[in-house]
């Protein structure tokens, strides 16, 4: 057996920020290569970062990336890092056609992971399996792959796959065994959701048996619009037993050393493609011991708010923000979402305000109060009754309309203070208010950042005991107070309203939510579950008729298996009806 030392730098990139994320790699492979690396691998469309969407498709952005890639193999070399082999996600670009074929994308770009070593990019895997499922639209950009390729260095033959590869039974991952690979290295871009990292474990684990060689995969981290990647990056034996596994939710490097069986002899591979063979590659020797390390991992709750801070703060860094605002009403999620904001960019950064009306109640003041004094947030409170009236002088609004005017007026007054101070509004909505349309365009709806848009009423208050129970055990102040948790839900909008009133516990809403939402599940399969049949009919009318709503809600983290926007995408106009 051969002995190489791994590494699997988790990184953090910037979509469309090259020169940045090469700077990323370049650091990232000098540190492996301080302790002994021989082998560095980085994540799928690193250099790019990922999802690039549209930017796949245009002639400048194809050839950057290229020339980004090929600047960075040069920048190893000029490092004294020739001699570590390194695998690269990027965009790669394989002819010049303008015109959009039948299935072949401008351009013909594919996902590729290059192959880098001595200063060059010596060969380059094309991604097969393209998803085109939930938030992927990958058919629509790349050209897949067809090529197995397999890299002999420093006595070892290693085979290499990004992501959907993995994910595909019978794809080219079975072909590894076959083709005589002694290591697999896999390059992702996998997309955090709640229960996700225990389905990745064990299909790693399957993949390293059916391949009977060590699987190495990498996986990056951050926030990128709706989407947060956890890392989660993962070492296993041939026998699928874990030798690393990466933190979540932070950038971080897995070091391990493996032993693999030696190179073979063949120079081609089972369906005909020549192995790259990479000339005078040594593994270093004298290495010293490796230091070991203990990554604990997150339980359920504490990933999901992990999710929402890390979304909430690359959304703010990487799009040049420098503060928050949101509307802090005393309630439970307008708390819960003061407390991720300050965890995600420091308590001094977050201006929460408080905009009572004639009928809020005095608890809801004291507790927005209470809430800022917790966390140690700006705080200020500007009087709506001035506004409202202003406006019902001039307009005749009842019912409804004058309930709404208030949600207005308040989203008046944030967006206000966003153009005079530069703060990122966020709105503070849940996912049962969202499926159900219980939010005012141009009020609570408001914002650049929604952090809750895919999280249930019901979890929201499992995520606020969380947050104050671990404040409480690192003998902090709980941010959230417990009245804004035990009290009924209300808007407030008019004398003793609550949710209750119009929509059922949110038990049995949110319920009726994940059959309909993630599961797609029939009105008579969630009424067959045991839910009533008006019941369920009303939910299910209120969730198709604000679909246009949740059009113009504000982009939020996906955390669950279906979040509304790419993962689910109803027409506005619709007939049809369960």
């Amino acid at each position: 057996m051969t002995q190489i030392r791994l590494a699997l730098a988790q990184l953090n990139p910037v979509v469309g920020d090259l020169i940045g994320n090469s700077a990323k790699c370049l650091e990232a492979v000098k540190n492996a290569a301080a302790q002994g690396a021989d082998v560095v691998v980085l994540p799928e469309m690193i250099i790019t970062g990922y999802p690039v969407e549209d930017l796949a498709l245009r002639p400048s952005f194809q050839n950057a990336s290229e020339l980004a890639t090929k600047d960075f193999a040069l920048a190893l070399k000029a490092a004294g890092l020739g001699e570590v082999l390194v695998f690269v996600g990027y965009l790669r670009r394989t002819n010049d056609t303008e015109a959009k074929t039948l299935g072949v994308p401008r351009g013909g770009p594919m996902n590729c992971a290059a192959v880098i070593y001595d200063g060059k990019i010596q060969t380059s895997y094309a991604k097969h399996h393209l998803p085109n499922y939930g938030v992927f639209d990958e058919y629509r950009y790349f050209v897949p792959g067809n090529d197995s390729v397999l890299i002999r260095a420093f006595g070892v033959d290693i085979a290499v796959a990004i992501c959907e590869d993995l994910w595909q039974d019978g794809g080219p991952v079975s072909q590894v065994k076959a083709n005589g690979a002694g290591l697999l290295v896999v390059l992702n871009g996998s997309p955090y959701e709640r229960d996700k990292d225990d389905v990745r474990l064990n299909l790693v684990k399957r993949r390293a048996l059916e391949a009977d060689a060590p699987l190495a995969y990498v996986n990056m981290v951050g926030g990128q619009d709706e989407l947060v990647f956890e890392g989660d990056s993962i070492i296993v034996s041939k026998t699928g037993d874990v030798i690393e596994r990466a933190l979540q939710f932070e950038v971080d490097m897995l070091i391990a050393d493996l032993e693999i069986a030696p190179a073979g002899n063949s120079t081609t591979l089972a369906k005909g493609e020549a192995v790259t063979v990479i000339q005078n590659a040594v593994a270093s020797i004298n290495k010293a011991a490796l230091a070991v390390s203990s990554r604990k991992r997150l339980d359920p709750i504490a990933e999901v708010y992990s999710a929402l801070v890390v979304s909430l703060r690359d959304y703010v860094q990487k799009n040049g923000f420098k503060s928050i605002a949101l509307g802090l009403s005393g309630g439970i999620d307008s708390a819960l979402v003061a407390a991720i904001a300050a965890d995600a960019i420091g308590a001094s950064n977050v201006y929460g305000v408080s905009m009572p009306s004639k009928y809020s109640s005095e608890h809801s003041k004291t507790d927005a109060k209470d809430t800022a004094d917790r966390i140690g947030l700006n705080f200020r409170t500007v009087e709506i009754e001035p506004m409202v009236s202003a406006y019902l002088e001039n307009l005749d609004l009842t019912g409804l309309a004058e309930e709404n005017l208030q949600a207005r007026v308040r989203g008046m007054i944030l967006m206000g203070l966003s153009n005079q101070e530069g703060h990122l509004v966020l709105a503070t909505g849940n996912k049962s208010e969202l499926s159900v349309g219980y939010s005012t365009i141009y009020g609570d709806a408001v914002g650049g950042f929604a952090p809750l848009m895919d999280v249930p009423k019901v979890d929201v208050w499992e995520l606020a005991k969380w947050r104050n129970q671990s404040a409480l055990s690192n003998d902090e102040v709980a941010p959230i107070p417990e009245s804004s948790i035990s009290k009924p839900p209300s808007a407030e909008l008019r004398p003793g309203q609550q949710d209750s009133d119009s929509l059922p516990d949110y038990e049995e809403l949110d319920a009726i939510l994940e059959m309909y939402v993630e599961q797609d599940l029939s009105a008579e399969q969630i009424t067959a579950a045991g839910f009533n049949p008006e019941t369920v009919k009303r939910i299910l009318l209120l969730t198709d008729r604000a679909e246009y709503k949740r059009r113009q809600y504000p982009p939020g983290p996906k955390v669950s298996g279906k979040a509304f926007g790419k993962d689910r995408r109803m027409p506005i106009t619709n007939k049809w009806s369960e």
